[in-house]
């Protein structure tokens, strides 16, 4: 496959994967585990994840590596294993999906707060995403995803980390989960303004909460950046039936918002928590695939 610039230079829209870990979960992943465990314990199952979704018609799959940064492992089973695991996570990808379709290297924050309010200096973060970064590249990714973010520190500290150690493509993705604001209170317009002279490759948002609220965030996004805009949202807000996170969005409703935003300017698209294969697929038809 081209490489991404080669892509969106010819003005053509990617179809990303869907979610991790809810995927896995249905795959039998039990709950409390971090996914890039089965990374070490069950590797086919990792890479059979990235077939579903390419068979569904993704260009794209992202790296079970969302969690695996030092500070994230450092009080868990997998600790001091971060460059390992970041490695093999993207070995295993790009063994699944051959080069016919690109890899991108999965990077989620550290789940720290930034001091004064928790532990997280821009030492140990720079570091932390140079490690990690690093060790994607070595497996083989052809790009770099940072996805989730809600604190700019945070976030600026990630790309000067990931920058310091490679030259790959760069996507930065925030989660707006209080509708049309981060966590921390970012809205589009503050991340666009943020980011605009660090040569992004793509920049936007995944997980966060409704269709509705994403349309906002399209518009907004669409109206405050001229970096290529990436949008993965969740398959709506879940409700637990049982003990299980059930979502609301099936793939219809989902492949009828993602065309809308193609059309509006979208030109990286996928899903993130609750999107299945099938949401891709229905995705796929809808873009003509």
């Amino acid at each position: 496959m081209p490489s991404l610039a080669a892509l969106l230079a010819k003005d053509h829209v990617l179809l990303a994967d869907g979610a991790t870990g809810t995927n896995y979960q249905d795959m039998g992943l039990q709950r409390g585990v971090a996914p890039e465990q089965w990374v070490i314990d069950a590797p086919q199952l990792v890479g059979e994840l990235h077939r579903r979704f390419v068979d569904a018609g993704s260009d794209l799959v992202l790296t079970c590596s969302f969690g695996a940064s030092t500070p994230r492992l450092a009080k868990g089973p997998l600790a001091g294993r971060a460059s390992e695991l970041n490695r093999r996570a993207a070995e295993i990808a790009r063994e699944a999906v051959g080069d016919e379709h690109l890899v991108a290297g999965s990077m989620g924050p550290t789940g720290q707060l930034v001091e004064p309010f928790g532990p997280l200096t821009r030492e140990l973060c720079v570091a932390a995403y140079a490690e990690q970064a690093q060790a994607l590249a070595d497996g083989g990714v052809d790009l770099l995803v940072l996805e989730t973010f809600f604190a700019l520190d945070e976030a600026l500290w990630a790309i000067e980390g990931v920058r310091g150690v490679t030259d790959l493509p760069l996507i930065a993705s925030f989660s707006f989960d209080q509708g049309t604001r981060t966590m921390m209170g970012l809205s589009p317009t503050a991340v666009a303004a943020a980011t605009a002279p660090l040569g992004l490759a793509g920049l936007g948002a995944n997980c966060g909460r409704s269709l509705q609220d994403t349309d906002t965030l399209v518009t907004e996004f669409l109206g405050a950046s001229q970096t290529p805009l990436w949008i993965k949202p969740n398959a709506g807000v879940p409700t637990i039936v049982d003990g299980a996170a059930v979502y609301e969005v099936n793939p219809e409703m989902l492949a009828e918002h993602v065309l809308a935003y193609v059309a509006r300017g979208a030109r990286i698209v996928g899903g993130c928590c609750g999107t299945t294969p099938g949401h891709i697929a229905s995705v796929a038809r809808a873009l003509g695939r």
